[in-house]
């Protein structure tokens, strides 16, 4: 227990610590840009798996020019894509930023996490565009570098997902960019702005997406000499759609024909697309160009898609960083030519990883299985019908690993809330899959190991999350028998790439223990400029 309690509070004590560095004010240098490149579900030995085959200008060239923190890990769970993106960009945790799942409960209804009815979509009229940043509760890197600037730095978010685009870009960024299945388009909604820049509209002219869907995808290099990857055609993997053969190469332009523009989200091209996207915002609003610092956050959303789909041995998955890093590499030539070697400060991480495919372990007899979360909500209503019959079902849903409660019917009844928590932390307990579950609120006096619970604690937001909390037994999770899936506390989830590179790095590693937390503070004390009011990490240099 003290030993959480001194984590929390030594991250706090570490977020300020960049703001005491005695420095020279008269003489603030600072990069002309900040980047930051967050590969969704991108483990962090994917940095060395695939290693021989990266060429020298992209993953390689970080490693060999950057700092790599080659121990960092997620402080929290349910490690998913809202809540990592919102960490990377808060130096903060759901129990305090508020963002508490990809989707979570508000004011007893299930949300999505940047879903606003309150706003019009601008670029399309697909209800894509409904979104904002309002369930966000604490200010991001970028919320920081405006305020410290006095408004004159630039901030963009650019991203195939809209929460992965809006959550980095934070409440008051100069635009936020994502893509939308129903007009092929890059869009945003009137939090932000009535109509789109003339850049993006430009942008959106070229047809970019049916240009990368006019072609199949054939793998990058011969077939056989993918021998990272298990054969291409298999029982781990599921399709571009569900049942269809998980094979390459893939006819796009048949698959764009039947079921649109969504299509290209499944392939390595939605990552080229969004980093196409990237130039055009450095262009268009002319980052880096000036003495003010700007950020431009981006996120290649594609790895997360064909992960779930074919999981992280497939052929399709090497293929997809092989592109990808060929990709970042141009990128990164493109911002030595525009803001010049040495100007701009780029920082490489995910938000979150993936386990194996439950069968692929199975077949290398490791323990491993497949876990229903919708199976357990049936049951645990069941069990509690019993006990309280005819009151309707207490609980509402299983969804992040935490079982939610109906508190309207258990308030109208005068239910014993505190007895039916403890009905259904003993039925799961039961469970074969299921390793802990404890009520929230008691997690810090439950038999759980210390790195465990601390991600517990700093998942739990009193007002979001559920109320009792399910941990697995490592290797098992809540999806089905092909592909993969994330959300938990183990290393294959929570162990992610992190590397600086450019403006005021040297190059290095380190295997100490960092978090997520630790990325924004790091930048923080680096621009000189206050981290984010949420923010529980600590500089790591």
């Amino acid at each position: 227990m003290n030993k959480v309690f001194s984590f929390i509070a030594l991250a706090f004590l570490g977020c300020g610590s960049a703001a005491a560095q005695q420095v020279n004010v008269s003489n603030v240098q600072r990069p002309k840009l900040v980047v930051g490149i967050v590969v969704d579900q991108m483990r962090w030995d994917y940095l060395y798996r695939y290693q021989k085959r990266y060429g020298e200008g992209g993953f390689n060239r970080l490693l060999n020019e950057g700092f790599s923190c080659e121990n960092t890990r997620i402080p929290y769970v349910p490690s998913v894509t809202a809540i990592g993106h919102t960490c990377l960009y808060t130096g903060s945790v759901p129990s305090i930023h508020g963002i508490a799942g990809n989707n979570f409960v508000k004011n007893g209804k299930k949300v999505y996490c940047t879903d606003d009815e309150t706003v019009k979509p601008v670029g399309s009229n697909s209800k894509a565009g409904l979104m904002s940043p309002r369930n966000l509760w604490v200010t991001t890197l970028g919320d920081e570098m405006k305020i410290a600037s006095n408004g004159r730095a630039k901030v963009v978010g650019v991203a195939l997902k809209d929460r992965a685009s809006i959550l980095p870009a934070g409440h008051n960024p100069n635009g936020a960019y994502w893509f939308d299945d129903e007009s092929g388009k890059f869009i945003t909604s009137s939090y932000y702005m009535n109509q789109l820049p003339k850049w993006v509209d430009a942008f959106n002219n070229q047809h970019l997406p049916e240009r990368y869907l006019s072609e199949k995808w054939n793998t990058l290099y011969p077939e056989n000499t993918y021998v990272e990857s298990t054969e291409d055609e298999n029982e781990y993997e599921d399709g571009i759609r569900k049942g269809m053969k998980a094979t390459l190469p893939l006819n796009l332009p048949a698959l764009y024909k039947k079921y649109g523009y969504s299509i290209i989200r499944k392939t390595p091209f939605g990552n080229s697309l969004t980093i196409d996207l990237a130039k055009a915002a450095i262009d268009g609003e002319q980052l880096g160009a000036d003495d003010e610092t700007d950020l431009l956050a981006v996120s290649c959303s594609s790895t997360d898609y064909i992960g779930h789909q074919v999981g992280t041995h497939a052929v399709e998955t090497e293929d997809t960083y092989l592109r990808l890093d060929k990709a970042i590499s141009d990128f990164l030539s493109y911002l030595d030519e525009k803001v010049g070697k040495g100007n701009y400060l780029v920082f490489l991480s995910a938000d979150h990883g993936a386990m194996n495919n439950a069968r692929f372990l199975q077949d290398r007899r490791i323990p491993a299985g497949s876990w229903d979360g919708d199976a357990v909500a049936e049951k645990l209503n069941q069990t509690l019908a019993q006990e309280y019959p005819n009151v309707g079902d207490l609980v509402k849903t299983v969804m992040n690993y935490q079982v939610f409660f109906n508190r309207n019917i258990i308030k109208e009844n005068k239910l014993d809330f505190a007895k039916i928590k403890q009905s259904v932390v003993d039925v799961l307990k039961e469970d074969s899959c299921v390793q802990y579950a404890c009520d929230m609120e008691k997690t810090m006096t439950e038999s759980i190991p210390e790195d465990v619970k601390m991600r517990i604690v700093n998942g739990y937001n009193r007002e979001r999350s559920g109320d009792v909390a399910i941990v697995l037994k490592p290797n098992f999770y809540a999806h089905g028998m092909k592909g993969t899936d994330h959300g938990e506390w183990n290393p294959y989830d929570t162990h992610i790439p992190l590397v600086f590179m450019g403006w005021g790095i040297q190059h290095g590693a380190t295997t100490k223990q960092t978090f997520m937390t630790d990325i924004v503070p790091t930048i923080a004390a680096l621009l000189h400029v206050q981290a984010p009011n949420g923010c529980v990490g600590q500089p790591i240099f």
